[in-house]
């Protein structure tokens, strides 16, 4: 087979699956601009009308904006806890002479692959004892414990591929550890750093198990748990559904195509230069 054939194969492969994953993100936008007679029209319309009712009903009618909020503080929150607490972790995984350190990095993998279900009751069950139920503290949390086993392991593969010889000239010039972390070593590791936050608080805006279980009043609910609850009168609103969709997952999408080249770059690194 021609190289050319070959390059032809491989760009109809991306085309499709490209096109299967950003297929119910396309109907949910076209959907989003269309009156309440075109959703139900039949044969569907392929192209709206270019209506903007779905989206003032779902931020006038469903408190859209509340929901925005309430998942920016808790992203935001568990986005900072968490890597105030993973970067000081990896920088003494990656640094300090600390036995069985791979040992210790498997767990924190294996920690993370634990089902959600698994640990729901005893989480619960602490938040319920601690009062922490229906609070932000009580869900940012449980995000920060599920994400700090990634957030060490990228943190800590970053570090760890960081000359010494920088760090050593650093103490020669008197500097303390902390100065040498914040002043040399983050700096040096700013796509990691930055690849592990955007991962944190992807997660955190996109989480919903844990936010239907310990978020339960209507004003504290988060974006994908407040979409889910819409409810009709008769029937499912699924204009709203749609345009609250796009606003959950546009900036999302902004987010990665703007930050694309860090994020690769971010995600690959460690293994590049191992």
């Amino acid at each position: 087979m021609s190289r050319w054939k070959r390059t032809a194969i491989l760009a109809l492969a991306v085309a499709a699956v490209a096109a299967f994953s950003l297929l119910p993100f396309l109907w949910f936008l076209v959907t989003s601009f269309k009156t309440p007679l075109e959703v139900t029209a039949i044969p569907p319309l392929i192209i709206p009308s270019g209506s903007f009712g779905f989206y003032r009903s779902a931020f006038g009618r469903y408190d859209l904006l509340l929901y925005v909020r309430n998942s920016v503080v808790v992203a935001g929150c568990t986005t900072l806890v968490t890597m105030s607490v993973s970067v000081f972790a990896a920088y003494a995984l990656a640094r300090l002479r600390i036995r069985r350190r791979g040992l210790i990095l498997g767990g924190l993998l294996i920690i993370s692959m634990f089902p959600q279900i698994s640990i729901a009751g005893p989480i619960w069950s602490i938040l319920q004892k601690i009062g922490w139920l229906n609070t932000v503290q009580g869900l940012v949390m449980p995000y920060v414990t599920l994400n700090l086993p990634l957030a060490v392991w990228v943190l800590t593969n970053f570090f760890g591929e960081l000359p010494k010889e920088i760090e050593e000239a650093a103490r020669i010039d008197g500097c303390s550890h902390a100065q040498i972390l914040f002043r040399i070593v983050l700096p040096l590791a700013a796509p990691g750093v930055f690849t592990a936050a955007i991962l944190i608080f992807i997660y955190a805006w996109n989480e919903f198990f844990f936010a239907l279980l310990i978020m339960t009043r209507h004003r504290l609910q988060t974006l994908p748990v407040g979409i889910a609850l819409f409810q009709g009168q008769y029937t499912m609103p699924w204009g709203e559904i749609a345009a609250a969709s796009i606003v959950a997952t546009l900036p999302l999408v902004l987010v990665v195509f703007l930050f694309q080249k860090r994020i690769v770059r971010g995600l690959s690194a460690g293994a590049l230069k191992g």
